[in-house]
């Protein structure tokens, strides 16, 4: 795994190569979990000490708080920090029915009863996250990982028939819904109705200008979390929809479109190697703190898309 003492904190002249700068900024600034997933992906790092690090976020009732997710703070479980919880452990290959046992009986504890789970908006700005309505937003990207990873929990399948019914519902859809749509579509169990589901969201989010397909053109800058959600004004870029070249998203997008994306996407890399952060749907404006804690996820995040589609970092 890598060494800080690879990595100067004090370079006489700074990092050359896209990854390397990005490396120097996680270790000056992000928390010990993002320097642990950062080693993991790019420097052979154990997955052991990414899941011990995600450990002290974790709440005796087997959801997750104290601030995993940077934009909400305290200590109390909220199903967005759940929801990144179990995006790490996907990440390392830990999320299986074991360790999910413990997340599944959490999520059933805040869900509606037809098992979706709440916006985030209704508990960053003091909300009852119990008293709230179900969300596509909130509740796809979680089932879709879930199933990814092949787990099976009675909550699930409940939570699984309010997404296909949500995601076949979308008409006039914000960027969002569409992103977590994908997340769930690219691994919900009936395959064929997915496809279709998901080439009919493709229709809509051309259709409805949904999507910067010139960048040059746009103003917009590029955003790197899937589900995250937009401000106003702000559009999601193809590789928002399209993480991975394998995502049923991709087909969404001409081979022109997704390499101009991409582009985009690198070089809103900054001058300390950081990416930008997005803002978290609902949530209020970020602190400085809290975007010094989200921008090492989001350069985590740019770097691993740009690497699943090849390019050269």
């Amino acid at each position: 795994m890598a060494d800080i003492a690879a990595v100067p904190l004090t370079p006489a002249s700074p990092p050359r190569g896209a990854l390397a700068r990005a490396e120097r900024f996680v270790w000056l600034t992000a928390r010990v979990l993002e320097q642990r997933l950062f080693a993991h992906h790019f420097r052979d790092g154990a997955p052991g000490p990414v899941e011990t690090a995600l450990d002290a976020y974790r709440n005796d009732d087997g959801g997750y708080g104290h601030g995993l997710e940077p934009a909400l703070r305290g200590p109390a479980g909220l199903p967005a920090h759940t929801a990144r919880a179990l995006g790490v452990l996907d990440a390392v290959g830990r999320c299986d029915a074991r360790r999910a046992e413990d997340v599944c009986r959490y999520l059933t504890s805040v869900s509606t009863a037809e098992g979706a789970l709440p916006a985030v908006g209704t508990y960053a700005n003091g909300g009852g996250a119990a008293r709230a309505p179900g969300s596509l937003s909130a509740t796809a990207p979680v089932v879709g990982l879930l199933h990814r990873n092949e787990v099976w929990h009675p909550w699930l399948f409940r939570a699984t028939d309010f997404c296909r019914q949500a995601v076949e519902s979308l008409e006039a859809a914000r960027p969002g819904d569409v992103e977590a749509a994908v997340l769930f579509l690219d691994h919900a169990p009936d395959r064929a109705r997915a496809k279709a589901a998901a080439e009919r969201l493709g229709h809509l989010v051309r259709r409805e200008g949904l999507v910067v397909l010139d960048p040059d053109g746009s103003g917009a800058r590029p955003t790197t979390s899937a589900a995250s959600g937009h401000a106003p004004g702000d559009r999601p870029f193809p590789h928002d929809y399209a993480r991975t070249p394998d995502s049923l998203a991709r087909a969404w997008f001409t081979d022109a479109e997704m390499d101009r994306s991409l582009d985009a996407l690198a070089a809103a890399q900054q001058d300390d190697g950081g990416w930008p952060a997005p803002r978290l749907p609902g949530a209020q404006e970020p602190t400085p703190g809290v975007l010094l804690e989200a921008r090492p996820i989001a350069t985590i995040e740019a770097l691993r898309i740009l690497t699943a589609y090849g390019r050269p970092v």
